[in-house]
């Protein structure tokens, strides 16, 4: 640990809450329908898209319909995906029935097109493929990146419906997904990703249609080397804003064409958080209520520099398995755990990126986290295990976090002996169930996926690449991830078999929409309830006393359900490595 790797962090820091408040008001002004800089060049549009789709913008849905239409909407981009990978090396007369796919790339496999387009569609972005091997530009441009718009699109659309109920009083309705999908993507996610894919091109990105490059090594010029290029930068820009994660390439943000220079870097990192940071500040400014706003957004960010403190530590220590090698920090060498990162970023900023990219749902690395010490890997793991409340996905991460407000106050409520409160609306038995609900099922999902591939020698633990309890925690990070909607990976795993094809795809599929209802169905019923003016025994939501309660809550809920499961894995294999044994 050095002074520069903390100098990183605080300059992070400082750029992201400078941040929150200036984006957030801007998201509420797009979310409630006011008037943006924007709407001059944008409302024209905007209500030309409802004309021609024949949303009637001014009729509000219940709860049910909201559902309803985030799921058609999900269910057909993905069979559109789906179609688009089965046909990509399709040809007629030799010809290419699709374009822009000038390395002739052949259709991809059924299994992997299924777990793909369920990847994609749930914003996970899990991948079991090499890209840049196996999707033409099209399939990129058409398939994947329509869904790192889309689904990003979906997650802040049903954080605003929830935040409507919230906000509503004896109401039935909590918004039009179509409206709210659409004000998201042409007043946020495409503006700011045009802006992004620029100054990434400034920055060495490439941005072009070629084939790609065929070289000659320096040192074996007989030989050829294949240098891949594409639409990088506009893939890059809405993976990053739409905390999607996919690469272009392979090796991610690792790969010097997705993540070129330390401005890069760091650009990729914000970009992450930064509109689920301003998500906090909308919560506050449409509810009525700002400095609730602010006590969620210092519980997320106290849970996340803990999390960096504690993966920063980890990899800073020597592996006490590597012998002849330097392994403390000087002026000329990182020192600690430096299998799996870039030597341009060190462990400082590929600790910052990992702590990011899990505590949100992005998946997007720049190191790999197979290669991690068995704590810090164990840290990166329990950040999606939380729920990705940390900040979180665009969207997901708020109506995460407000389940577990709600649960919060309804057990401050029973420390108290009173019928808990929440911004003026009464939490009751229906209010707790569906948040309850939306509890259960991610553990659920996660363990009973990750039990059964561990049980099974053909199926599951013939993909590994390592045993004992290394090789548990793949396994297990893989259903986490997918079921977290993250998509990064423990690589020793090789998941594109067909059952691990197949199964990550619902996992993914169940992680994403079943956990949605219960956040709908919640909003739905705190838009109908009345208002209760606040008394003397209501908790207040807005100091430093709520955020320890809810940081609390989170830390407890996520250590009850998945430490048995940790013991067995990382913790099980720090303890082997700290005896010099090795599986």
């Amino acid at each position: 640990m050095s002074a520069n790797g903390w100098l990183q962090f605080a300059i992070f820091s400082l750029i992201l809450l400078a941040s929150v408040r200036p984006v957030g008001i801007y998201l509420a002004r797009v979310l409630e329908g006011e008037r943006t800089w924007l709407d001059p060049v944008l409302r024209p549009l905007e209500r030309l898209i409802y004309k021609l789709s024949g949303v009637n913008s001014a009729k509000e849905m219940n709860w049910r319909e909201y559902a309803f239409a985030v799921l058609g909407f999900s269910a057909v981009s993905m069979i559109m995906t789906y179609a688009i990978e089965r046909l990509q090396g399709l040809s007629v007369q030799g010809h290419l029935v699709l374009p822009w796919n000038p390395q002739g790339l052949p259709a991809v496999g059924p299994d992997l097109a299924w777990n793909t387009a369920a990847s994609f569609t749930t914003n996970t972005n899990w991948q079991s493929y090499v890209p840049e091997t196996t999707m033409s530009y099209f399939t990129q441009m058409v398939g994947l990146a329509y869904h790192n718009f889309g689904s990003a699109a979906v997650g802040i659309a049903v954080a605003v419906a929830l935040i409507r109920g919230i906000k509503r009083t004896t109401s039935g309705t909590i918004g039009n997904f179509w409206v709210d999908a659409t004000r998201t993507l042409l007043y946020v996610l495409v503006p700011a990703s045009i802006l992004y894919a620029l100054l990434l091109v400034g920055q060495g990105v490439p941005q072009n249609l070629h084939a790609y490059t065929t070289a000659h090594p320096l040192e074996q010029p007989t030989q050829t080397q294949t240098i891949g290029q594409g639409p990088v930068a506009s893939q890059e820009a809405i993976k990053m804003l739409g905390t999607n994660g996919g690469g272009f390439f392979n090796a991610n943000s690792a790969h010097p064409f997705e993540n070129p220079t330390p401005f890069s870097n760091l650009l990729q990192m914000l970009s992450i958080f930064i509109i689920p940071a301003g998500l906090t500040y909308t919560l506050g400014r449409m509810t009525g209520s700002p400095g609730h706003g602010w006590a969620v957004l210092a519980a997320m960010y106290v849970l996340f520099a803990a999390g960096f403190t504690t993966v920063y530590w980890a990899e800073s220590q020597p592996h006490p398995l590597i012998h002849g090698a330097a392994q403390t920090h000087t002026l000329a060498a990182p020192g600690g755990n430096m299998e799996g990162k870039e030597v341009r970023n060190g462990i400082a900023a590929s600790s910052l990126f990992a702590t990011i990219t899990t505590d949100a749902s992005c998946g997007a690395v720049n190191g790999m986290h197979d290669s991690f010490t068995p704590l810090g890997g164990m840290v990166v793991l329990i950040n999606i295990m939380m729920g990705e409340v940390i900040f979180g996905g665009v969207g997901s991460g708020l109506y995460g976090v407000l389940i577990m407000v709600v649960l919060a106050v309804f057990i401050a409520g029973l420390m108290v002996g009173r019928t808990p409160e929440y911004l003026g609306k009464k939490i009751e038995s229906y209010d707790v169930k569906m948040s309850m609900l939306y509890v259960l099922i991610f553990p659920l999902i996660i363990l009973t996926l990750t039990a059964v591939f561990v049980l099974s020698p053909t199926i599951g633990l013939s993909s590994l690449a390592n045993q004992g309890p290394h090789g548990l925690t793949e396994i297990l990070y893989a259903y986490t991830s997918g079921a977290g909607n993250n998509g990064s990976a423990f690589a020793g795993l090789n998941a594109n078999t067909w059952w691990y094809n197949v199964m990550l795809g619902w996992d993914m599929l169940l992680g994403r929409l079943f956990m949605m209802i219960p956040v709908l169905a919640l909003a739905g019923n705190l838009a109908q309830k009345k208002s209760v003016p606040p008394s003397p025994g209501t908790f207040p939501v807005n100091t430093a006393l709520f955020t320890v309660l809810l940081v609390g809550v989170i830390v407890i809920l996520s250590a009850l359900t998945f430490f048995p499961a940790l013991s067995l894995g990382p913790i099980l294999e720090h303890l082997v490595l700290k005896a010099g044994q090795v599986f």
